[in-house]
Parts: structure tokens; sequence; C-alpha cells
């Protein structure tokens, strides 16, 4: 049988470390091994972690959810590495299902169903798609379950709140971009998955939920920084200067929608602190860039799904906006 090896980022919240790892304890298929990569916490995780078992990578500062990820990649001896937030908690056959989904299917990666903790009705995350202009979905946030979300497919890109890998694929594609720090390296890794010819699947059978987020005051205008700041930066990274010029209007459209969304709120000056962040970071990502006609159909083959997702299931006011905006342009 393949190992599975859980890969568990975590800073300074040891509720959450013993919620996760007494979680996986009860998985019908337990892991293999369990790594905790403590991000430099000052409350007890790294004992309560290693009270229950797991091996522990302890990081002096936090040095973000990338290169967390990468150093416990770095320690495991799994065939397949679960990657997990610590808040997070999967039904008790989650790991068997999301296994056996993935090799049935030859994926090289498998995602399941997450919903809100606080309202099961509610999608938490499912996968992702990514437009041209470099802006995120996570498919069914905050929309009812249902059918749309309750079959088993093929996909380009997982979220990495909960997502289970191959091993193999990190010695393939390369680990996680650490440049970006946190946010929007799970879509990087996607794409570049997508550029190798590498599928996932998503499994609605396993079933998890996350934990909503509380208000975090200047946390939260951090997080705006880097979501807005790594969005720039993924097209830096993967846009060859002929598809700028092709996609110059979605981009633009889409970023300035994502400062109104900013702004909506109430993070509009951090966002614009990212956008400027990315600039001045611009070409630094310039290097080893993709074949232009790879690069334009990855996007805009994903940015199709979101539009016939959202005109399937009524629009987010984003899309809304964004496809408006976007009539006869794909």
């Amino acid at each position: 049988m393949a190992r599975v090896t859980a890969i568990i980022p975590t800073w300074n919240r040891a509720d959450l470390a013993r919620s996760i790892l007494g979680n996986l304890a009860g998985q019908t298929r337990r892991p293999d091994e369990v790594i905790v990569v403590d991000n430099g916490s000052g409350d007890e995780t790294v004992r309560i972690a290693r009270d229950l078992g797991a091996d522990v990578i302890e990081f002096s500062a936090n040095r973000g959810f990338a290169a967390a990820i990468n150093a416990g990649i770095a320690r495991a001896s799994g065939d397949w590495l679960l990657l997990l937030n610590n808040d997070v908690l999967l039904a008790p056959n989650w790991l068997e299902t999301v296994v056996s989904s993935a090799e049935a299917e030859q994926a090289a990666f498998a995602v399941g169903k997450l919903l809100r903790a606080r309202d099961p009705g509610v999608i938490d995350g499912t996968w992702d798609l990514v437009s041209r202009a470099g802006y995120a979905w996570r498919c069914g946030y905050g929309r009812p379950d249902g059918a749309a979300w309750s079959t088993r497919r093929k996909i380009a890109f997982a979220p990495m709140t909960a997502a289970l890998f191959r091993k193999d694929v990190f010695e393939h594609v390369g680990l996680l971009e650490t440049r970006f720090e946190s946010y929007y390296e799970d879509v990087d890794f996607g794409i570049r998955c997508a550029l190798a010819g590498l599928e996932g699947v998503y499994e609605p059978a396993a079933v998890g939920q996350h934990m909503e987020k509380s208000t975090m005051g200047r946390r939260a205008a951090r997080v705006m920084f880097l979501s807005a700041r790594n969005q720039l930066l993924l097209l830096a990274k993967h846009y060859p200067l002929e598809v700028f010029r092709r996609f110059a209007w979605p981009i633009l459209a889409g970023q300035v929608l994502s400062l109104g969304a900013a702004a909506k709120q109430g993070n509009f000056i951090a966002a614009f602190r990212g956008k400027v962040d990315a600039l001045r970071r611009w070409r630094t990502f310039r290097d080893d860039l993709p074949a232009a006609a790879h690069a334009e159909a990855i996007f805009s083959a994903s940015e199709r799904e979101i539009g016939e997702l959202q005109r399937q299931l009524g629009f987010d006011i984003y899309w809304r906006l964004y496809f408006a905006l976007m009539r006869d342009r794909l």
C-alpha cells in the first residue's frame, strides 16, 4: 500500500494543532507519517504536536505557507503528500476516499468538498479556476451545496487547504513559489502542473469542513496585500509579452475590479499597496517564461469554465461585471 505523509503548517494556534492531529488520528485510513511545520509559534503548538506523535519542523519566525510546505515536502517519506491547513475537520473516511479516487483516476492530485464549519450547507471550497486577469475563483465559495458540486470531475487547480498530491509531482514540477509567501502559491502551482500536462480529480464524496476566519484587523489587511500583489506576480511569472498584449483589456478590467472588491471589504489601501509592490518586484519574476501558446490556452480555458459555471449558477457581482466587460473578447 502506498504511504501517505500529512504536512500541516501552523502558527500560534495550539488549539487547532490539537484539533487537526486528533482528526487525522480518527481517519479510517490514517496517514503513515505526520509532519507539523511550525512558523515560529509563541504558544504550546510545538509541545502539543510532539505529544500527539507528529514530527515537528521548527522555524524561528513566520516564513509563510509556501516555505513551510516546502520544508515538509523535503522531510516527507510518503508516496502521497496530504497538505492541510490546521483549521479543517475531515470526515472519518476523507483520506481513504481521496486516495482511492486519485488512484482510480490515475490523477496527480486530488481534493474533496469543503463546507463551512458554521454553516455546513454552504460551500467553502472545491477546486480553483483563474481568469486571464489573474483573479482566482474558489469554485462554489459561499454557494449552497448542491448538484453542481456533487459530481467527480477532472480538475487543473487544487486549492491547498486540504489536498493530496503524488510526491513525484513536486519532483517534476518543483516546489511552491516562496516569493509569494502566502496566497496564490497554489494557483501558481496548478498552472505549472497544467503546463506539465498533469491533471487532478475533485472527489465530492470526501467531505470536510473549514472553519470560517474571524475578523483579523491588521492581519486582514496583510492578507489583502498579499492576494492583490500575487495576482499580478502570477501574470509576471507566466505571461510572455505577446500574451500581455492580447490580454491587455482583461488584465486591466479584472485588476481594477479586484481593487473595487477590496474597497468593498474596507481594504483598498492594502490592495493598492500590493499592486504597487508587485510592479516593484516585476522584473524578478520574468525568468523562464512558458511558451505563449501554452500560457494563453491554460488561462483562457480556465476563464471559459468560470463563465460557464457563473452563467449556470447565477453571477457573483465581480464576475457579472467582469464578463459584461469581456463580451465578445474571450
